[in-house]
């Protein structure tokens, strides 16, 4: 259990850092051109990078959206929620605190709300988006997201192609829900820079919570039934197939 903690704290520290400091560091306000495309895949590569390493010792799921919805979908144990959740969360604090330090660096720069990659809606929307919009876009965006971490880890081992096909999820949603709320997706991703930076993003920190959770719930009610259906559909076709092989060896 010390393994999966420490993985899923080091892990979300790590999607924190990488994530929120491709803005932080490299301009420090919002572009609607080459800084929403350097975040979205930064995040994505930090996603593909943390799985690979970290998957056999955690699960590598660095994300409480994605940890409610396995669980619900019986794919994660109960009882290992809250650690489970308490780690990533201590691991976003904490590096949203070092991003701080770092971005501080920089002579005649005070590090605010974008270049920390605070959440936000309303007038704390990257392009103004307000409550409804920002609702609509994270929980969506989490559903997909977590949809996809459900289905490459179906089997008993991922697929190769798994933690890449997640990192490339989490840069798709991300490009989407930037403009909206700068890519939340994460309740604990958002907990850390909001901390660090206090005021109005500890005031709207409760959508960013809510919103990815509720995602992850839908998920994870929703695979299992999409799994099953598919299991059906595909013994179904192995059925007819067998009776249509016999039916060949039938004498004329």
């Amino acid at each position: 259990m010390f393994k999966k903690i420490l993985g899923e704290c080091v892990g979300t520290f790590s999607l924190v850092f990488f994530g929120c400091g491709s803005t932080a560091l490299a301009s420090g306000y919002f572009r609607t051109d080459l800084g929403l495309i350097c975040q979205a895949v930064a995040f994505g590569l930090a996603a593909t990078t943390l799985v690979y390493v970290l998957r056999p010792i955690s699960g590598a799921h660095f994300n409480p959206a994605v940890t409610v919805g396995f669980a619900v979908a019986n794919r994660f144990p109960v009882r290992d929620l809250i650690p489970t959740i308490a780690a990533q969360v201590c691991g976003a604090i904490a590096g949203a605190w070092l991003l701080y330090v770092v971005a501080s660096a920089r002579p005649g720069v005070s590090p605010g709300p974008v270049a920390l990659g605070v959440n936000g809606y309303g007038v704390h929307s990257p392009a103004r988006y307000q409550l409804h919009a920002a609702l609509i876009v994270e929980v969506l965006m989490t559903f997909v997201f977590v949809l996809v971490n459900l289905a490459v880890t179906s089997g008993k081992r991922m697929r190769a192609s798994g933690a890449a096909l997640i990192g490339l999820s989490l840069t798709l949603c991300s490009l989407l829900a930037i403009p909206v709320t700068n890519a939340s997706l994460n309740p604990a991703r958002s907990t850390g820079p909001a901390l660090v930076m206090g005021g109005w993003a500890l005031d709207q920190l409760w959508l960013f919570w809510a919103a990815p959770l509720a995602g992850g719930v839908l998920a994870g009610f929703f695979y299992p039934t999409l799994q099953r259906n598919a299991s059906a559909d595909n013994s179904s076709v192995q059925n007819a197939s067998r009776v249509g092989g016999v039916l060949d060896k039938q004498p004329l």
